[in-house]
């Protein structure tokens, strides 16, 4: 989903303290892991040189019930407390879960607009818990591209394919992935070698699991679904392409009939209500999804394909008794 182009950005990369990463992926094991249900929380840190240092976070609370609930005040009371306590409080953005990936959406970019319209700096952290539990961890940064940020507060253009062809826009140029490196103090590195000297050491082949299939199988469904959509959406305008044609075709056949010259567009557009044009910014939010999936399953199949050959290999050089 990220553009492969180079983008000009304040920020170059995000450094996030393991803490920090521990914490979100908590609130997501308590939370959403049951239900799927997606969690949101606040990034907090500092800016040094052209890095994004993420040194804490606290979580949205679940209000469905209350309805006097200010989240902005709650969000002002806790930077207030942690200010207190000598911790990091200025905002710096913004982090969400999401399953298999599918976070590409209106929502998230309503939100990450704000913030950076409010914040220059601000970046949306995506994890994914599901996609963590298949071998590596799945945390990624993303930011809003200066081109997508001068379009989208643009809202006058209200996205429609002339505005969208005139701004050079594409799915491409939407999001733009910042680079994560996760660091731990030198205390917290000690206490680590400490417990990993402590540990038993036990023979183990999960990581060798190739019982992959279903997650493969989700992701090519929801891949399918999203085409779909952009099938569906393709045929909405080119309905509306015809609709447009026959308004004027009709017009100027009434016209050669009496003997008339026909109408220019632009004067058929003011004897007729010009028909609405289909807003064109949700193919280019389907479409990243469509490059998102396919991204996907491109370094599942590998991540699968090499533990096959490795457990291949294993097996050749470890064979088991005959029989």
């Amino acid at each position: 989903m990220a553009s492969k182009r180079t983008f000009d950005s304040p920020v170059k990369y995000v450094q996030i303290d393991g803490l920090v990463v521990l914490k979100i992926i908590k609130h997501c094991q308590e939370e959403g892991t049951a239900g799927q249900e997606l969690v949101q929380g606040v990034l907090l840190g500092l800016v040094v040189d052209n890095r994004l240092e993420i040194t804490n976070c606290f979580p949205f609370p679940r209000h469905n019930d209350d309805e006097d609930f200010d989240e902005v005040q709650y969000q002002m009371e806790m930077m207030r407390n942690l200010r207190k306590v000598n911790i990091d409080h200025l905002h710096v953005g913004w982090y969400q879960s999401t399953y298999f990936g599918g976070f590409i959406n209106r929502a998230l970019l309503d939100s990450q607009y704000n913030y950076q319209h409010s914040i220059e700096e601000s970046v949306v952290l995506i994890y994914d818990p599901l996609k963590t539990t298949q071998g590596y961890l799945s945390l990624k940064a993303y930011r809003l591209t200066p081109e997508m940020m001068k379009f989208y507060g643009s809202r006058d253009q209200d996205f429609s394919p002339e505005a969208i062809k005139a701004a050079g826009m594409s799915y491409e140029k939407m999001f733009m992935e910042i680079p994560v490196h996760i660091k731990n103090s030198h205390l917290v590195n000690s206490l680590l070698c400490e417990i990993d000297d402590k540990l038993v050491d036990e023979e183990s082949s999960d990581f060798l699991d190739l019982g992959t299939s279903s997650m493969l199988e989700k992701n090519l469904k929801l891949l399918m679904e999203s085409v779909d959509e952009v099938a569906m959406d393709a045929n909405k305008y080119v309905n509306f392409q015809r609709q447009l044609q026959k308004q004027k075709t009709s017009e100027n056949q009434l016209r050669i009939a009496r003997g008339e010259k026909p109408l220019p567009d632009e004067d058929i557009n003011k004897i007729f209500k010009p028909l609405q044009t289909p807003a064109r910014l949700d193919n280019l939010l389907i479409t990243g999804q469509i490059d998102n999936y396919s991204q996907q399953i491109g370094e599942f199949a590998a991540q699968s394909f090499g533990k096959l050959f490795l457990a291949e290999s294993l097996q050749e050089q470890n064979p088991g008794p005959s029989t």
